[in-house]
């Protein structure tokens, strides 16, 4: 039996990095699953390797910036599973800019996908965990939700603003057995950075030899890998952490601590 044997889980931004991670770890620890994610293409292929591990696994494409898409998740998880225990809101975007030089488009954006979509699939999903007995919801934030960096201005708003909606949320639902807490992952290597144009960098070597010198600020000398954050993820949703509740989880490597 594993940590999440019998659970259904929903995963928003499943398709790579931190967020696939998770849904793999998941389905290894028997949850049954909805992957969500804007790119179809990697979103059956996920699918398809979590059904390999013997549980189920439903993709459905999804910008989640739109309230229709985060609705459709939300049914599409209760007609196929009739429940919700987990939902780890993963989908985000990283911005960056001052105050002066973000853009209305760029703010909108951030809010968006980091802060609006996240309440919103809280808000469709804690009904249905009332109705249950329970639940619990894992937050993506940041190591930037308790501090401030240079030159992200939308971004650190954005992730600050779920550290508050995580404690928020479990004042306001703790009588109810849902849990609610945020992972706060520091710099992760995620595998999309190595896609063709995603960086200036011509190939992966250059791009990891750029990760290895910009991480010299990190107390571990290095940045983090997805299955780092992911393993953090599992704890939070997990009856592991049965007590604890409003909780912003660092994993950043001791970044922090300086």
């Amino acid at each position: 039996m594993g940590k999440l044997s019998g659970k259904v889980a929903i995963i928003t931004g499943a398709t790579s990095g931190i967020g696939k991670a998770a849904a793999l770890l998941f389905a290894d620890e028997g949850a049954d699953l909805v992957i969500t994610g804007r790119r179809a293409e990697l979103g059956k292929a996920v699918e398809a390797e979590i059904r390999q591990r013997g549980v189920r696994c439903v993709f459905v494409q999804a910008d989640h910036a739109q309230a229709d898409d985060c609705s459709r998740v939300v049914e599409r998880t209760l007609a196929e599973f009739n429940r919700v225990d987990i939902l780890f809101n993963n989908a985000g975007i990283v911005t960056g800019g001052t105050a002066e030089t973000t853009t209305d488009e760029v703010w909108n954006e951030t809010l968006a996908i980091n802060v609006t979509a996240v309440w919103r699939m809280c808000k469709l999903v804690i009904p249905h965990m009332k109705r249950q007995g329970g639940g619990v919801i894992v937050n993506n934030g940041s190591d930037w939700s308790v501090v401030a960096g240079r030159d992200a201005f939308p971004y650190v708003a954005s992730k600050g603003a779920v550290g508050m909606m995580t404690k928020a949320m479990a004042l306001d639902f703790a009588r109810d057995n849902i849990r609610v807490n945020a992972v706060c992952p520091g710099d992760t290597f995620v595998d999309r950075w190595l896609e063709k144009g995603y960086f200036e960098y011509s190939d992966p070597v250059s791009l990891e030899q750029a990760m290895k010198d910009a991480s010299a600020y990190i107390p571990m000398g290095r940045f983090g890998k997805p299955e780092e954050i992911a393993r953090a993820v599992l704890f939070l949703a997990s009856d592991d952490s049965s007590f604890v509740t409003g909780h912003l989880l660092l994993v950043d490597g001791g970044n922090t601590a300086q």
